[in-house]
């Protein structure tokens, strides 16, 4: 028998995504339901998840067991934000305005203002500003269902301030509950003192920062934006396999305003993902599909942005790709700390089904975030991650909008939030 120090007893509904991960096709819209479902947990990982047959067979409770009645709550995975921009300071208001009057992103990027608006408040942040910024959005974030955060660098563009924002990642990973994925992304875009001089920062970025990023260990992907106007289909290609050989995982900005063949790319070099994907070309699709590498739909970056082009997701789910879903967390075009919010997108925005959206959120976001053997789905050895939602039934998860399910979350089977509030 198990052993368990935690009992979700009674889940009106449980949704284990059991199965492994990634999910594609038709598994994609398998989240592994069990009506009455018990979850037990010992020491932060699970040994149980099934009906109450089961648990009362193979489940022996320790003395100080906690026990938590959820009849009256549906209980799924927590969720995996698998691309977000969390390390910046500074706020882009002013320039959400002017985009409301008719500015499009790239022409406020020919301004001088866009990414290189954040990139100066970042400069001039201090270490420990960023590291309270970060709890505070973590903090949100867990209390709509993130339980795993990927995190990119991206808005220091230099040696000092690149390193600035991964060691306030590093920090603010000891100091919270959620998981942290340190991405290293500085070629986010050219920095204005390498205007002119691509070669200098590009060799800046892989035989400066890399190294110092790797010795460090404070990055576990490289990351670069494949975009007309900021990095080539060949400058990604080179970096991307200078960062394999450092021994960090890829991932790639593909083909978000422009098909520069981001996502073939990505899935030629084997990247861990390609994200974005507004723009991706039918060879593109073909090559993800005939790959391990995610394809990271953004929806709340078409809705922030008004943006009339969406993400082909039914495409690439016929197609066998593996779809995940994540926030795209920044202060320019998709100021989103919501992953339950992505989901409602996912469904209203990119066509997925109610099931399609919870597993891009929780098993295949794992995946993509390079922790599928820890979170993203309720199976034995798996985290104790877990959500309890105060709804009739799972469709409610998209069905109601402008309400906050989520009660209360478990993050290695520890109360992390408890009637909506961060513990």
């Amino acid at each position: 028998m198990s052993r368990a120090d935690l009992v979700l007893a009674g889940c009106r509904q449980l949704l284990t995504c059991r199965g492994g991960a990634p999910k594609r096709g038709s598994a994609l819209a398998d989240v592994g339901l069990v009506e009455n479902g018990w979850l037990a947990a010992l020491r932060g990982r699970v040994v149980y998840a099934g009906d109450e047959r089961g648990f009362k067979e193979e489940v022996r409770l320790e003395p100080e067991a906690e026990t938590v009645d959820c009849r009256d709550f549906v209980v799924l995975p927590g969720f995996v934000d698998c691309h977000t921009h969390l390390p910046f300071a500074g706020s882009r208001a002013e320039e959400f305005l002017l985009r409301l009057q008719g500015w499009t992103y790239q022409q406020l990027a020919a301004k001088g203002l866009g990414i290189l608006t954040t990139v100066a408040a970042t400069r001039a942040a201090r270490e420990e500003d960023l590291v309270r910024l970060c709890l505070e959005r973590l903090d949100l974030m867990l209390c709509n269902g993130a339980t795993t955060v990927e995190a990119k660098s991206g808005y220091g563009l230099s040696f000092e301030d690149e390193i600035k924002q991964l060691q306030a990642l590093k920090k603010a990973a000891v100091l919270h509950p959620v998981d942290i994925v340190p991405t290293f992304m500085g070629a986010h875009e050219i920095p204005p003192e390498y205007r002119g001089r691509r070669e200098e920062y590009i060799a800046l970025l892989l035989d400066t920062i890399l190294p110092e990023v790797r010795s460090r260990g404070l990055a576990e992907f490289f990351d670069v934006f494949c975009e007309t106007g900021v990095f080539s289909a060949e400058e990604t290609r080179r970096m991307a396999r200078a960062a394999r050989a450092a021994g960090l995982q890829v991932k790639v900005h593909a083909d978000e305003f422009t098909d520069l063949g981001g996502a073939a790319l990505a899935a030629e070099e084997g990247a861990r993902s390609a994200e974005h994907l507004l723009a991706v070309s039918e060879e593109g699709i073909r090559k993800l599909a005939a790959s391990g590498t995610a394809a990271v739909l953004l929806p709340g970056v078409p809705f922030f942005l008004r943006l009339e082009r969406r993400a082909p997701a039914r495409a690439l789910i016929e197609a066998g790709a593996v779809v995940a879903l994540g926030s795209d967390f920044n202060p320019g075009s998709s100021m989103v700390a919501s992953m339950h919010l992505v989901l409602q997108l996912g469904v209203f925005t990119l066509g997925l089904n109610v099931e399609e959206a919870i597993v891009a959120a929780t098993a295949n976001a794992a995946y993509a975030a390079g922790r599928e053997d820890r979170s993203g789905r309720l199976e034995p050895g798996l985290q104790a991650d877990a959500l309890l939602c105060d709804i009739p039934h799972y469709a409610h998860l998209a069905y109601e909008l402008g309400r906050n399910p989520i009660r209360h979350a478990f993050k290695n089977g520890r109360f992390v939030v408890r009637d909506g509030r961060r513990t």
